[in-house]
């Protein structure tokens, strides 16, 4: 028999230890779908191009490898990239596969036919379009190559139908790049200013948020005693997760950006945010960023260094413990506004009948979190997805990020199922993000994936509708109007399990009923549409 350029695909994606992929079919990639076959790939089949990403993504995030996504050409491939997005900005290591047209037809009206490459490329770190069935193998793992190094993030390949349908004659599978070593560092610089300061913080971007990645971090700040701080939410330094953080960061002298962006999220290194007089130092492993953050804060950014992060961690962790540094208030200070919520939460009711408020549809979901080693905790929409990270928390964390675009919910619970097949899945989510891809319960019906999926229900897109009240006033809010739709009946029709809440005494026995389903499940919960908690402390 012939060796296709599918097969080789094939081929090499188990090579590298590659077991399943999360695709959607079509025309130009049913070779891959035959070759895959023989290769012992799963191949886990979405109802929209987009999921299949955003699946890929949170597999990536979960389990330290490479997602693999693979769609069909023109249509399917514009359908995928959008969720290119998100895993870029989460810095997630994914490799997009997408099926093309035919290159010997290119530039007559081939069908599909589109820049398919051109368009991935924003959304990248590096894309392109295999030239022939003998650079198959080695095109794939160069991709996985890439988005693993340096600032993990997404990549990807088109390949035509006739190059994967075509003989690859004698070419061999690609030997997976071992690649060099990441250098090590001289952490003393680094430490000599922090240690030179009254309140350093250390800033780490999102792909040190992986639940290894926090390991890594605490072990850091036990390590130097300096406040090691994780952001990775849209929301920046008033992420609700992150407690009253904003109320800190404007007293830090010294902040060491360990990976982390000066962006947006940290408003760009200015005041009042961030002090004027404070110093900035930096690890990154694109030296673009020491340059636009010096763009930013010129000669405040003081030392910095092109480094793998990890290796920096490790490198200023094992330079604190040869110098047994003294501890300080600061970072109990720290620490306890990160900790913060207010007391009175403990007492929130809703103010309309028939609803809950947040606090009250959230918190008895901690309990099923705290009861497994391994539960995850999906997050995703706006003000409900604010609330939710406020109060929850689980060893493995995966939230829609600095990307800020809703809807990932859904296929992230998937691939967190197979990630982690013993443990609780709890994805939260408002009623606007649940109707991005309700069609993925299908898809966990039908692979048999139980998870449980908490919908705020506040018949609105309350994020927008909260702008609108803010800057315009409640009579001119407009277009940000749902229905209270019955999601659990939504779910019920797709075969998974439904439960519907209306009050604060039926929320736990309802999960319970979910969870001893073993079925997909919706707990649609009425909520009263509050907006993002603030949680600035008292002065």
């Amino acid at each position: 028999m012939k060796r296709r350029g599918a097969d080789l695909l094939a081929g090499e994606l188990h090579s590298a230890g590659v077991r399943r992929v999360f695709t959607l079919s079509g025309n130009h990639v049913m070779s891959v779908f035959d070759a895959a076959i023989d290769a012992g790939i799963d191949l886990l089949h979405v109802r929209h191009e987009a999921a299949a990403v955003h699946m890929a993504d949170a597999w990536a995030r979960l389990t330290g490898e490479v997602g693999i996504a693979m769609v069909t050409g023109g249509p399917g491939h514009a359908n995928a990239v959008s969720a290119l997005y998100t895993a870029a900005m989460a810095e997630s290591p994914v490799v997009l596969l997408s099926g093309h047209a035919p290159r010997m037809q290119l530039g007559r009206g081939a069908f599909q036919e589109m820049r398919q490459a051109e368009i991935a490329v924003p959304l990248c770190k590096a894309s392109w379009m295999c030239a022939s069935p003998a650079h198959v193998a080695s095109d794939v793992a160069k991709a996985m190559a890439i988005a693993r190094a340096g600032r993990p993030g997404p990549v990807h390949v088109s390949l035509p139908s006739d190059v994967l349908e075509a003989d690859a004659g004698d070419v061999a599978t690609a030997v997976q790049p071992a690649g060099a070593s990441p250098a090590k560092i001289d952490a003393g610089p680094l430490l000599d200013r922090l240690a030179a300061a009254r309140r350093p913080l250390i800033l780490a971007g999102p792909a040190s948020l992986t639940r290894s990645g926090r390991q890594r971090l605490a072990k850091l700040e036990e390590a130097c005693g300096i406040p090691v701080i994780g952001m990775e939410s849209p929301r920046g330094i008033a992420d609700p997760s992150l407690g009253s953080f904003a109320q800190v960061l404007g007293e830090a002298d010294c902040i060491l950006l360990l990976g982390k962006r000066l962006d947006f999220t940290l408003k760009f290194g200015q005041a009042p945010a961030i002090s004027a007089e404070c110093i900035f130092l930096q690890v990154d492993p694109e030296a673009g960023e020491i340059v636009r953050t010096r763009r930013s804060v010129g000669a405040r950014l003081e030392v910095d260094c092109v480094a793998d992060v990890a290796v920096a961690c490790d490198a200023l962790r094992d330079e604190s413990l040869l110098r047994s540094v003294p501890r300080s208030s600061w970072l109990g200070e720290v620490r306890a506004a990160v900790d913060y919520r207010p007391p009175e939460w403990s007492k929130a009711t809703a103010s309309v009948a028939s609803r809950l408020h947040p606090v009250q549809a959230l918190r008895p979901l901690q309990g099923f979190l705290d009861a497994y080693p391994d539960a995850v905790f999906v997050s995703d929409g706006g003000e409900f997805g604010q609330w939710a990270q406020a109060c929850l928390h689980a060893p493995h964390r995966v939230i829609n990020g600095v990307a800020g675009a809703i809807g990932p919910a859904l296929p992230f619970a998937l691939a967190a199922r197979l990630a982690h097949p013993q443990a609780p899945v709890i994805a939260v989510m408002g009623d606007g993000t649940f109707g991005f891809h309700p069609a993925e319960i299908d898809t966990a019906v039908r692979y048999g994936l139980p998870f449980i999926a908490v919908v705020g229900n506040d018949a609105r897109w309350n994020a927008e509708y909260q702008i609108q009240v803010r800057e315009y006033g409640a009579a001119r809010a407009a277009g940000t109007n749902l229905l209270p739709t019955r999601y659990d009946d939504v779910a019920r029709a797709f075969g998974g399990h439904g439960e519907y809440v209306t009050s604060a005494e039926a929320m736990t026995p309802a999960v319970r009923r979910a969870i001893a389903s073993r079925l997909p499940a919706v707990v649609n919960v009425m909520i009263e549409g509050l907006p993002a908690p603030d949680l600035a402390r008292p002065a």
